[in-house]
């Protein structure tokens, strides 16, 4: 491995993770708050980021397994580091629990061990900037923003593309892969400042507004309201809110598709077709379930769509506790959801949609050609033939999804809760989602009351889930270290 290049490219997270800081410090002084906490988590980060700057590398060049320990060492970096404020300012005075919130915001969970919301977004706005503000940033994720800003060699670059963007494969939208960053930021900037500006048309102060739209492009989940989105009692905005949360599910490549005026190539999209089918589908069958809840058709089909769209594109916002009146068979839905997740190349988090189309069709050619065993039959996505290098990255990811799954569940169930709550912690956490499926820690819950193992545990969880396992694996692996 090439250390001193790692070094270098780690150095140059903590250094733009710092000068991201700026911003809630910023906050913090409009609000005429203390901001000692930032300056100070600014020096360490921007020190440290400095001290790895020093070693010079003798080449450039990185393979691969470089790509994937930059990616997990600066994802766990980042997401220790930026807890700093939180712990320094007391708004989240444990430092486990402050790196639980961190890392959620970064892995654009938003699970959350807050319990006093209200008084944080009351006393702490900076700290509260900062909490939604890294829903925005882990959105995208921050090696992309830094291709984006820096030169970096072309194929070296996709190395760490490849580590950080959610999906089965991961191209180039345009030639050069600075490029293609700077597009998918540009697309992402684009649908936040047009979400930011219609929440203001819906009452919103310009803070909320703009912190909202944070927490939406990122399909994180955090809120500044107590009560979630059903807080501010407006069905606009929850209006708003569910149609940017299902425009963020989208793969971000559509959208580029579009902008160049291939909108046919866009909408022959096979995932595409798929997400929309999931969303009415699922929203039709949880609204003959709840109807009688809310009387009118109109209300149960919103609660239905806003529902459906913070748990498949993985957001996690809450208009009601759905752990509490709807019917059994709604909230089997609502987990399957959590379960699948958006599309590939969104900032959505869940296994996605295109690998169980692709584990589907190749489930549907093996059993042809057991029937008929001398066709040759191919697994195909839009028209073109899934290689079978592709097809076999889908089953790894599904089977090691799957074990982690169950790993992390019975990890969690050793603090002694219930096999529903543990299993769905674990679920939300490895999907990037935030609620899960019980009243503890379901939309009015909260993950406080897990132990700081089960806290880490779970932060583990959440990294693995936004970095799609491997960067981590990675990590863990000795043969990674090895000459």
């Amino acid at each position: 491995m090439n250390y001193r290049m790692i070094c270098r490219v780690l150095g140059w997270i903590l250094l733009i993770y710092a000068a991201l800081m700026l911003l809630p410090l910023a906050a913090g002084l409009w609000y005429g708050e203390n901001v000692l906490n930032f300056i100070i988590a600014i020096g360490i980060t921007g020190s440290l980021g400095g001290l790895l700057l020093i070693p010079k590398p003798r080449t450039n060049s990185m393979v691969a397994r470089d790509g994937f320990v930059i990616v997990g060492l600066g994802w766990i970096g980042i997401s220790l580091l930026g807890a700093l404020p939180f712990v320094l300012s007391g708004s989240i005075p444990r430092y486990v629990d402050a790196v639980f919130e961190t890392a959620s915001g970064l892995s654009t969970t938003g699970a959350s061990v807050v319990t006093d919301i209200g008084g944080m977004a009351q006393n702490y706005r900076g700290d509260m900037f900062w909490r939604l503000f890294n829903h925005w940033i882990g959105g995208m994720g921050v090696l992309v923003f830094l291709m984006a800003v820096l030169p970096m060699s072309g194929e070296h670059s996709m190395h760490i593309m490849r580590a950080e963007v959610p999906g089965p494969t991961v191209g180039k939208l345009v030639p050069r892969a600075r490029k293609t960053a700077r597009v998918l930021y540009l697309i992402y900037i684009g649908l936040t400042l047009t979400e930011t500006l219609l929440l203001l048309c819906g009452g919103m102060s310009f803070y909320e507004a703009l912190v909202h739209s944070f927490s939406t492009a990122g399909t994180g989940g955090f809120s500044t309201n107590p009560a979630s989105v059903g807080g501010f009692g407006s069905s606009y905005i929850e209006t708003v809110i569910t149609v940017f949360m299902l425009l963020f599910g989208v793969n971000f490549n559509l959208y580029f598709l579009i902008l160049i005026g291939h909108w046919k190539d866009a909408l022959k999209s096979e995932e595409l077709r798929w997400y929309l089918a999931i969303i009415f589908g699922s929203a039709i069958l949880i609204s003959l379930g709840i109807y009688k809840l809310y009387g009118s058709l109109g209300e149960t089909l919103h609660q239905a769509f806003f529902n459906v769209a913070t748990l498949l594109s993985t957001t996690g916002f809450g208009t009601v506790d759905f752990t509490e009146d709807w019917p059994e068979y709604c909230k089997w839905i609502l987990m399957l959801l959590m379960l699948c997740g958006s599309c590939a190349g969104s900032t959505g988090g869940g296994i996605k949609i295109s690998r169980l189309i692709i584990l589907n069709k190749n489930a549907q050619a093996e059993l042809r050609q057991m029937i008929r065993p001398r066709n040759v039959v191919r697994v195909q996505l839009d028209g073109k033939r899934v290689e079978r290098s592709t097809v076999k990255a889908a089953t790894t990811f599904f089977t090691l999804y799957m074990a982690l799954l169950l790993l992390f569940s019975f990890l969690v169930s050793l603090d002694g809760v219930d096999i529903p709550t543990s299993f769905t912690a674990a679920l939300s956490c490895l999907s990037n989602i935030g609620p899960g499926m019980t009243r503890a820690i379901g939309p009015a819950g909260s993950f406080a009351f897990f132990s700081d193992r089960t806290k880490l545990l779970l932060s583990l969880a959440m990294l693995m889930g936004r970095l799609e396992i491997y960067p981590i694996l990675v990590l863990l692996s000795p043969r990674t270290w090895k000459r």
